[in-house]
C-alpha cells in the first residue's frame, strides 16, 4: 500500500502543530505518508484519517458549514474514516451540547454518542497543564487544557478512556476520537500514535 494520507482542518485553530505532531508521529512510527492542510470538501478525498483542530468552536463549526465540507465530513465518518477532535473539535463532533453550545448556534456533526459542555473549568482555569494515567494512550500523558470543554455523558457504543477527577476528558467511539485536551502542544506523540494506529487498522482491514 501507498503512504496514510492525513488531513488537518485548515479553517482555524491549531493546525501548524497538529500537522507536525503527525508528521513526528509518523517518523517515531517508520511509516510512509502525507498531513494535509483541508481547507475545502475536495481535499477530503482519498484521506486516511482526519483531525478536526482545537481553536474557537462556534467559528470553526460555521466555517464547515461555508466552506461546504460540513455535510461532507460527515459522509466520510459514516464511511468509517477516522476521525479526532480536539478541545473545540471535540465539541464539533458531539451530538448534544450545553446551554452555553445551544445559545451560540453552534453547528454540531452529531456524530458522537456524546454530551459536551462548554468551557467548562470557568475563567479561574482557563488555561493549564496536568498528569494523567491514560492507558489507552500507553502510560502517563502530560495534557494541556486551554478555555477546555468536557465530556457530560456518553451512551451507545461510546467508551470513556480518560477522567480528570470526575469529568470526561477523552473518549472514543468506533472510528471516531473526542479530547478535551491539545496533544499537539506537548513533545509527547502518544494521541498522534494512537490515532494513526486508528488509520492504518482502517487501511489494512
Amino acid at each position: 500500500m501507498g503512504g496514510l494520507r492525513i488531513g488537518v482542518v485548515g479553517l482555524q485553530g491549531d493546525v501548524s502543530e497538529h500537522i507536525e505532531a503527525v508528521r513526528r508521529a509518523m517518523q517515531k512510527m517508520d511509516i510512509q505518508g502525507e498531513v494535509l492542510w483541508v481547507r475545502e470538501p475536495g481535499q477530503l478525498e482519498g484521506l486516511d484519517g482526519l483531525i478536526i483542530p482545537g481553536g474557537e468552536s462556534t467559528t470553526i463549526g460555521r466555517l464547515l458549514v461555508t466552506s461546504g465540507m460540513f455535510e461532507e465530513i460527515k459522509r466520510k465518518a459514516q464511511e468509517g474514516i477516522p476521525i479526532m477532535g480536539t478541545c473545540a473539535g471535540l465539541i464539533v463532533l458531539a451530538k448534544e451540547g450545553d446551554e452555553q453550545v445551544k445559545r451560540s448556534g453552534q453547528p454540531l456533526l452529531g456524530l458522537m454518542d456524546i454530551k459536551v459542555i462548554r468551557n467548562a473549568f470557568g475563567r479561574q482555569r482557563e488555561s493549564f497543564e496536568v498528569d494523567l494515567e491514560i492507558p489507552e494512550f500507553g502510560g502517563t500523558l502530560r495534557c494541556v487544557f486551554i478555555r477546555a470543554p468536557v465530556i457530560e455523558k456518553v451512551w451507545g457504543e461510546t467508551r470513556i478512556l480518560a477522567k480528570f477527577g470526575d469529568r470526561i476528558v477523552a473518549a472514543r467511539e468506533g472510528n471516531l476520537l473526542a479530547l478535551s485536551f491539545h496533544p499537539e502542544l506537548t513533545e509527547d506523540t502518544a494521541v498522534h500514535e494512537y490515532f494513526l494506529k486508528m488509520c492504518l487498522e482502517r487501511v489494512r482491514s
